[in-house]
């Protein structure tokens, strides 16, 4: 016989903790009760009478709103009989027992909170919870977002709204009997919910951090610019003056990434959204956990469906082109990850917040190592980072390597010889000398062609 599970549950006789389990049951997948068998799955018996079965039932449906009637069956092994109790998910939940809500994880029922509560009763009635009236008015939109918002859905063309804004909000049902909704209210109002970003050293050390409270149009354009500040980006030139740009972590999965937090938080909870970027991953945290049926194991798989919580905050980013297509994020991510083998995700439930960290291996190894560089890895900070025409420009005059460096906001002397220097001395286009001093073979000088430059480090110095 089977071990107890997400399904099965083993009892030696009949009681509330057979109720229990079939309410939870019934809100979560199904599942029977063996009534007469012990933990292990032995049977013990029970005594089942003509009138047995029916009277277990209506103990059944009197404790529980709405009331359950499972199935029944008997079992019989060895001239024992037990008594097996079957019921499916149920369509409308929350099911209580004597006002108690309780799910089945694996092995064992739990008691709802709040939250879940409220989650299925949504799940069950189909509402979506950024549907519900804001306490504030359409005039307390800002109307020029909501004009780059339609402009916006016009010219990506999945839908056609050409009639005057707030109408066009009333198509989207954005807005309500003339009220705005909690999405329309986040997507151009002033809301209490927060984007708490920050560049960390390490878990203690905070380099630079940023609040967002701004309308999500507005707060997620400003997060993706703060991430690309803060992550690395190196360069490859193929012979000319073009280059090629490769960025640590690929900005299509970490733009992925931040819209999920975004559009399937509970913003019935209102924490903080918590990005945090360290030299070798980004952790992405969100208040709720994954909604409806939906759990981790699923989603590396490219089969899984998609439990939306705010339909009409999916719906507009859809509209909007940064949603390709609803319940597909996670597969996206890993595709844009195949191109990055140096990459991985890890997926994590925290309490009732939902944790994602995109890691580079690279990086995280080198860390550790102390050697401060990935081996064949030449990478520098975002700032304004040159091509090979601003750098030839800027040095028409006589520039020192710290004055090039600040110039356009480079932080690491290596990587800016390796990527951005080096390639236009060997092509000649810069030139090294030491003007009025002897050579010595332990340094370099570096000049235009109209002056004098600083000590370049040689191999053995690095």
């Amino acid at each position: 016989m089977e071990k107890e599970n997400q399904h099965r549950e083993y009892k030696k006789s009949f009681g509330k903790e057979v109720i229990i389990s079939l309410v939870a049951f019934a809100n979560t997948d199904g599942g029977r009760v063996f009534v007469g068998m012990d933990d292990s799955g032995n049977i013990s018996g029970i005594n089942i009478g003509p009138e047995t079965e029916q009277r277990y039932i209506n103990e059944i449906k009197v404790a529980t709103y709405p009331q359950i009637i499972p199935k029944t069956f008997i079992f019989e092994e060895g001239g024992k009989k037990a008594l097996v109790f079957e019921i499916n998910e149920y369509p409308v939940k929350p099911v209580a027992y004597k006002n108690r809500y309780y799910k089945r994880v694996k092995n064992s029922n739990h008691l709802l909170s709040l939250e879940e509560i409220v989650d299925l009763q949504q799940q069950s009635l189909q509402i979506s919870y950024d549907a519900y009236p804001a306490d504030v008015d359409v005039t307390d939109l800002d109307k020029n977002l909501i004009d780059r918002f339609c402009q916006k859905i016009n010219d990506i063309g999945r839908v056609s709204i050409l009639d005057d804004p707030l109408s066009n909000l009333a198509k989207l049902k954005l807005i309500s009997k003339s009220k705005p909704s909690l999405a329309a209210l986040l997507l151009f109002g002033d809301h209490n919910y927060s984007i708490h970003i920050g560049r960390f050293k390490s878990k203690e050390t905070i380099i630079d951090d940023l609040v967002l409270k701004e309308p999500l149009m507005v707060s997620l354009e400003q997060t993706m610019m703060f991430i690309k500040k803060h992550i690395n980006l190196s360069f490859d030139f193929d012979g000319g003056l073009a280059r090629k740009e490769t960025w640590q972590f690929p900005l299509e999965a970490v733009r992925e990434l931040l819209l999920n937090t975004v559009v399937h938080r509970d913003y019935k909870n209102t924490s903080d959204i918590v990005i945090k970027i360290f030299d070798d991953r980004i952790e992405f945290t969100n208040p709720g956990t994954l909604y409806g049926k939906l759990r981790i194991e699923d989603l590396v798989r490219d089969d899984y469906v998609s439990s939306i919580r705010n339909k009409l905050l999916a719906e507009s980013f859809f509209l909007l082109g940064d949603i390709e297509k609803y319940g597909t994020g996670f597969i996206r991510v890993r595709k844009y990850l195949e191109e990055y083998p140096g990459l991985c995700l890890e997926i994590n439930e925290i309490g009732d917040y939902f944790k994602v960290v995109l890691i580079d291996k690279d990086a995280s190894e080198t860390e550790k190592a102390g050697t401060g560089q990935a081996p064949g890895k030449h990478r520098t900070s975002t700032g304004q980072a040159p091509d090979k025409l601003s750098l030839l420009a800027y040095c028409r005059h006589p520039r020192t390597i710290r004055e090039i460096m600040d110039h356009f906001s480079l932080r690491h002397r290596e990587t800016f010889m390796n990527n951005h220097l080096r390639p236009l001395i060997e092509k000649g286009l810069i030139r090294m000398t030491i003007p009025d001093k002897p050579t010595s073979p332990k340094q370099k000088y570096l000049t235009t062609k109209t002056g004098a430059e600083e000590i370049l480090p040689d191999e053995t110095d690095r």
